[in-house]
């Protein structure tokens, strides 16, 4: 009786090996740097009192917009904030004597997605998405997917850096998010 008790457990013991833990370490804070412009996204400029230099701008693949007046303003790695004060500085020398400038983002560039999910690519950003939704608008989990946490590459700073992070995590345009494979 002793010796099945002992078999038992080390059964048990066994088996629970085979179990994955879904704990995801804490993401480094260098990865949680604010939203910067890159080419993709879509911004409406306002320039206030000035109806001709306020509209819609591309951010090309150079990582500039083109305005009326002032030429190529660079906004790859720059906020919102960032960019309307260099319009502004732009269009004081020599152009508009106090501009007020606003700038949003109109339409984000696309999120990618690869790896455990039914149809990996590129998909258009939503705001508020985590790595769930992102699975989701994907077609959901591949049968093999590890559904705890994923790997997601951002530029930040002009690098790619890379963590792991939970499925509830925020996505941000522009990453690429990985779904790796499980082992059992």
């Amino acid at each position: 009786m002793y010796a099945r008790l002992l078999l038992i457990a080390a059964f048990a013991v066994t088996l629970s090996a085979c179990v994955t833990t879904s704990r995801v370490a804490a993401v480094d804070p260098a990865f949680e740097t604010p939203y910067v412009l890159d080419a993709g996204d879509k911004l409406r400029v306002v320039v206030f009192g000035q109806d001709g230099l306020s509209n819609s701008y591309a951010v090309d693949g150079s990582g500039k917009i083109a305005m009326p007046l002032i030429g190529a303003v660079e906004a790859r790695g720059k906020t919102t904030g960032e960019l309307g004060n260099s319009i502004a500085a732009r269009l004081r020398s020599g152009f508009v004597r106090e501009p007020h400038v606003a700038v949003e983002v109109e339409n984000f560039r696309p999120f990618f997605i690869l790896g455990e999910v039914t149809t990996s690519g590129q998909y258009a950003y939503v705001n508020g998405m985590t790595v769930e939704t992102a699975v989701a608008i994907a077609g959901g989990f591949g049968p093999r997917a590890l559904r705890t946490g994923a790997k997601v590459a951002r530029i930040v700073n002009g690098q790619t850096v890379h963590a792991r992070v939970p499925v509830s995590y925020p996505i941000r345009p522009g990453d690429t998010i990985t779904i790796e494979e499980r082992w059992f």
